[in-house]
């Protein structure tokens, strides 16, 4: 059948349109104006069928930027706002971790149940390294059609997202992850589903943060807070949660961002019990005070080197199988296949001992009776499991295979010990989780959480004191021989190193220029004191600098002497601010924060003036307070500094407005604004 004719140029609708116009155009001033007024109708047409088709999402829209705009206008506090978004958060990461898991339920329905249901055959256990085989090339599918390329969105990713990326992370590849994790975990990879589980809480808070367009810091903020409900939602431990967090995420206990966090671990741990309940994940034997002195005092040091040692092998095997596995001259599924197919071979092997019941993959009867030599040997079947799982393909997180491979090395050295010398008194199932916790705070870098988990997850406070001494002591061992845990090491390998200045390290790098209050209250020397208690009486500084006719420095008026003046109200209206002026030491805009910090100490002062230079005009103020608030932003928010970011106008752009005595400026971290002074 011959093909049509092709369309002559210049013969489309819009051409034809045109044609039409000139036409009409050219019968004269009639032709014009109704070529005016078709075309006026024309594009009145036109507009009309945009509003229909494309109104309703532009209206939906617009009414969002409404809404987000006027939340942003309203004077409702921060700690409001982040508080109320910290329940948010808590609720939608527990019920995300309650859908996640049912998806793994789901995916071992899928690849374990059915088939052995359908396929006689496959209920033989033979079998289960085909299952997991297949288990392991669907979740690196999952991963190649939704999040190519994406080896992140773990825990490190996570961390390394918080520091530098604001944290931001990408919907699409999140629940890619998530998927393929519940998939590697129902089909028997030896993984975790907490590490999924905090991965998912926090970009919850992301996306929350980023749909309110929040700040990055305040974004920040909230992806912890959304870490904390994930871990605190998949343990039922709240406390280490929201430690996990801050320990972890944000680098330090500290204060500001301390109520947000909570709030959302504790929201997160509520909903979680109301579908899971409330009971200790892990009853155990206690371990009691009145024990042998062997295992009192001796079993713990021990304990405590034998977990760092395990914690060196972990981390160097983890890295080492990962290194190999991607060497593989093969298909991405192909080298997936044959991961699988090796964890499943190793848990069949085991009898299905490498992996527990449910979510808790720390089968916790496993450690309470079991022979030493069997636990040792599924201790190291479990490194090499784990290592296999995630460096040929599969997805999930690492937190309980550190679980299990810590209960394993208390279970095994308590029960070889006990072995070795009957007449002792010990309790393996008890220092198992000793071990669990060692061997969690020093394979993460997290001692804290760890600590704070096993006793979450046990309800025992026996245990304290060991736990406490055993995890030290497992630190320090593995920092003596390993200088990666499993989070940093991920990252350093990636040509990441997220490196935290401390405080004294902050103040080094930055200058007065980039904390002092550029306009502060200044008095002159030659005012009268009551005329100056009068104009100060409000104000929150710390100190006043006293300045002569050329606005040149001549001292400081300390709060002190003047609430002295007050008293004496015979003389106080013979007193001038000379009669009690002091001399102080002033730094320039350039003197650096720890400098003047060193200062401040050495003669206990509350503040200090700033001047230009040689000349003394006075400049300034800084106080603790401005150095507190660059500390805060610096270190405890992890915002970056630099002078560029906030440049403080040169002297010379910006005189001190010395007659007015109203401070109005801001110093570019700290300082004050006229919000802060009455």
């Amino acid at each position: 059948m011959p093909l049509p004719p092709p369309t002559p140029r210049g013969s489309g609708p819009r051409d034809l349109q045109r044609a039409l116009l000139k036409r009409l155009s050219a019968l004269g001033p009639a032709g014009k104006r109704l070529a005016y007024r078709l075309r006026t109708l024309y594009v009145q047409a036109r507009r009309q069928a945009r509003r229909v088709t494309y109104g309703p999402g532009r209206l939906a829209r617009s009414g969002w930027d409404d809404l987000v705009d006027w939340l942003g206008t309203t004077a409702v506090s921060e700690n409001a706002i982040l508080l109320v978004f910290a329940v948010l958060i808590g609720i939608g990461a527990a019920l995300g971790i309650v859908g996640f898991y049912k998806l793994i339920d789901f995916s071992d329905w899928l690849f374990v149940t059915l088939p052995g249901r359908e396929v006689e055959a496959l209920r033989n256990p033979i079998y289960r390294p085909v299952l997991t085989a297949a288990g392991f090339i669907a979740a690196a599918a999952i991963m190649r059609r939704f999040a190519p390329g994406e080896e992140g969105l773990n825990v490190p990713d996570l961390k390394r997202r918080v520091a530098q990326d604001g944290g931001h992370m990408p919907v699409k590849p999140l629940a890619a992850r998530s998927l393929a994790s519940a998939v590697t975990l129902g089909a028997g990879g030896s993984v975790g589903s907490e590490g999924p589980a905090a991965v998912l809480g926090g970009g919850i808070g992301s996306w929350l943060s980023r749909t309110f367009r929040f700040s990055r810091d305040r974004t920040r903020l909230l992806v912890s807070a959304g870490t904390a409900a994930g871990i605190s939602a998949a343990f039922n431990a709240p406390l280490a949660g929201a430690f996990f967090a801050l320990e972890e995420l944000l680098g330090g206990l500290q204060v500001a961002a301390f109520p947000t966090v909570v709030v959302s671990s504790v929201t997160a741990a509520v909903v979680s019990q109301s579908v899971f309940g409330v009971h200790p994940a892990f009853p155990i034997p206690a371990l009691h005070p009145s024990r042998s002195w062997f295992e009192l005092l001796a079993l713990p040091p021990l304990l405590g080197i034998a977990c760092g040692l395990v914690t060196v092998l972990f981390v160097r095997t983890y890295f080492a199988v990962g290194k190999s596995a991607r060497a593989w001259n093969v298909a991405p599924l192909v080298r997936a296949g044959i991961g699988g197919t090796a964890v499943g071979l190793l848990v069949w092997l085991s009898g299905g001992l490498l992996l527990g019941k449910g979510h808790m993959v720390v089968p916790a009867e496993l450690f309470d009776g079991t022979a030493w030599w069997i636990i040792l040997g599924l201790l190291f079947a479990k490194i090499v499991a784990t290592s296999l799982t995630l460096g040929t393909g599969g997805s999930g997180g690492l937190f309980a295979p550190t679980l299990y491979v810590g209960a394993a090395t208390g279970s095994a050295l308590a029960g070889l010990i006990a072995w070795l010398v009957p007449s002792i008194s010990i309790t393996p199932a008890a220092w198992a989780f000793v071990g669990m916790g060692a061997v969690v705070g020093a394979s993460t870098g997290a001692p804290i959480t760890a600590v704070l988990l096993v006793f979450e997850l046990t309800d025992d406070y026996a245990l304290m004191p060991p736990l406490l001494l055993v995890t030290g002591l497992a630190v320090v061992i593995a920092k003596r021989f390993e200088q990666d845990d499993l989070y940093s090491g991920w990252l350093r390998r990636r040509g990441i190193v997220l490196k935290r200045d401390s405080e004294r390290e902050v103040l080094a790098k930055l200058t007065v220029r980039d904390a002092c209050d550029m306009a502060p209250l200044v008095v002159r020397e030659h005012e009268r004191v009551d005329a100056v208690l009068s104009r100060v009486a409000f104000s929150g500084q710390p100190m006043f600098p006293v300045a002569d006719a050329n606005g040149v420095l001549a001292g400081i008026l300390p709060v002190g002497a003047l609430a002295r003046a007050s008293r004496e109200r015979d003389a106080l209206p013979l007193l001038i601010v000379a009669d009690l002026a002091e001399s102080i030491p002033a730094v320039t805009l350039d003197t650096p924060l720890d400098d003047v910090l060193r200062r401040m100490g050495a003669r206990d002062l509350a503040a200090l003036p700033v001047v230009d230079g040689p000349n003394g005009r006075l400049m300034g103020l800084i106080t603790r307070a401005h150095l507190t608030r660059v500390v805060e932003r610096a270190v405890l928010i992890d915002r970056p500094v630099t002078t560029a970011e906030h440049p403080v106008p040169a002297p010379h752009e910006a005189p001190l407005d010395l007659p007015s005595g109203v401070g109005m400026a801001i110093g570019p971290l700290g300082g004050t604004t006229p919000s802060d002074r009455p």
